[in-house]
């Protein structure tokens, strides 16, 4: 061990820093960058060396093509938030589900997961979720714990079902293709939705206080028959969603072009429901410029950091340390599993991924599952498993976006504790969907396999 620690003590030192620092409340993108730098004149990395970092950002990251989808698919789900869809698809949900015990709850979930298909921003969808359904529910008699769990998790299903900022920047580290990662998370996405949607029906059953039956007076008035609302007020998203993905999945088009027909659909869907003015349109790209600027300063840190880091034998030592458990292929996935869920207390998901992923990723594919897994396929999979394991980031304390995002929306009307009592059945069949994931990889790779 003795040895160990003094063959990787600058590598060790890094990380040691770098958690150490993230506590200190300083901007992550300068942390790392500033990592990067400071221990490579530590190390005595050559100067020299030091022109790959910036050949490795300028080359790499900002010519990137992939890295346009981003500012576009951030900017479609801004245009959604803003256009009224999901707030008269609610309504049409809760006509829907509302004799049921859990029915408002359910609703909530679905839209969610339409949402998530048209969004693919954590923040917007669980704020948007939070003030349309949160006060409903609560005037309803839901359980603070059931409604906030259910708005919190469903909201954080944006980050996995496709159209996805995380699966584009995974594409991008591990060279995968961004078009097999939308199949391949599409069915996952929709299989934590349905075990969502199983838990809060079992539970409705169980508890009905929990959730009581929806008081149609309360319902906002709307005389159009059921089925005539709900192609009404599908038809925008689902049009939309068909017109992204499936230019995807047919082979149409790339995700970079698909991303500009969402942007441009959100824009013509906004318009159609008479909700687009400048004022709007100024705060969509404003929001847009904010998330993407924070993002790519992300990515330029990170790549700093992880150059540097693999120089001083950062990914020999995480090698070492992987491969000498003597565990065997499923053990050390349930290692690296663990550990990026631990991280994920502390850690953004977009730190863990290009901190975590590229040194990883080299031990993942020199290992056999069997199922025939191996290269794009193998590493397919392991992606998805991240982002499954990711999006629990977004719901555990104490750093949990979600939650924080949440709690703004109550203004102390809901304990943080209630909160973090809310989200744990939800972080429980996130966990649950990973497993299942994991030990029947034909669940993330048969959509693939299947359209080429």
């Amino acid at each position: 061990m003795a040895e160990f620690l003094s063959e990787y003590a600058l590598a060790l030192a890094m990380i040691v820093t770098l958690l150490a620092g993230i506590f200190t409340g300083y901007p992550v993108a300068f942390l790392l960058g500033g990592l990067g730098i400071v221990f490579s004149f530590i190390g005595g990395v050559p100067l020299p060396f030091l022109g790959t970092v910036s050949s490795r950002i300028f080359g790499g990251v900002v010519e990137n093509w992939l890295m346009i989808a981003i500012p576009l698919f951030v900017f479609m789900g801004l245009m959604l938030e803003r256009s009224g869809v999901a707030r008269r698809l609610l309504l049409t949900l809760q006509r829907l589900f509302g004799r049921t015990h859990g029915g408002l709850a359910v609703s909530v979930a679905m839209l969610g997961i339409v949402m998530a298909a048209s969004t693919g921003i954590i923040g917007a969808s669980v704020v948007m979720l939070g003030l349309l359904a949160l006060p409903v529910m609560l005037k309803q008699g839901y359980r603070a714990e059931m409604a906030c769990g259910v708005i919190a998790a469903s909201g954080t299903l944006g980050i996995l079902i496709p159209p996805s900022i995380m699966l584009v920047l995974m594409g991008s580290i591990l060279q995968v293709s961004v078009g097999a990662l939308f199949k391949a998370a599409l069915l996952p996405g929709l299989l934590l939705g349905g075990l969502y949607i199983a838990y809060l029906l079992i539970t409705a059953r169980l508890k009905p206080d929990w959730a009581p039956l929806v008081d149609r007076d309360s319902a906002d008035a709307d005389t159009t028959p059921l089925p005539l609302a709900l192609l009404r007020d599908l038809l925008g998203p689902v049009a939309l969603i068909v017109a992204v993905l499936g230019s995807i999945m047919a082979g149409i088009a790339t995700p970079t072009e698909a991303a500009a027909i969402g942007a441009g659909g959100s824009l013509l869907l906004a318009l159609v429901m008479r909700s687009l003015d400048w004022a709007t349109l100024r705060e969509a790209v404003r929001e847009t410029s904010r998330t993407s600027a924070m993002i790519l300063f992300v990515v330029i840190g990170a790549t700093c950091f992880s150059v540097i880091f693999k120089r001083l034998g950062g990914a020999y030592m995480i090698e070492d340390l992987i491969t000498g458990t003597g565990l065997g292929p499923y053990g050390l996935m349930l290692l690296i599993m663990g550990l990026i869920f631990v991280l994920g207390f502390f850690l953004e998901w977009i730190e863990i991924s290009f901190v975590v992923l590229p040194l990883v990723a080299p031990v993942i594919e020199s290992l056999d599952f069997g199922y025939g897994l191996s290269g794009q396929g193998l590493l397919v999979w392991f992606a998805i498993l991240v982002a499954i394991n990711l999006q629990t980031s977004f719901l555990t304390p104490p750093f949990g976006y979600a939650l924080f995002y949440l709690k703004g929306i109550t203004e102390g009307q809901i304990g943080i504790g209630t909160i973090y009592r809310s989200i744990i059945p939800f972080v429980l069949l996130q966990l649950a969907g990973l497993i299942l994931c994991m030990v029947f990889p034909a669940l993330v790779l048969w959509l693939p396999g299947l359209a080429p």
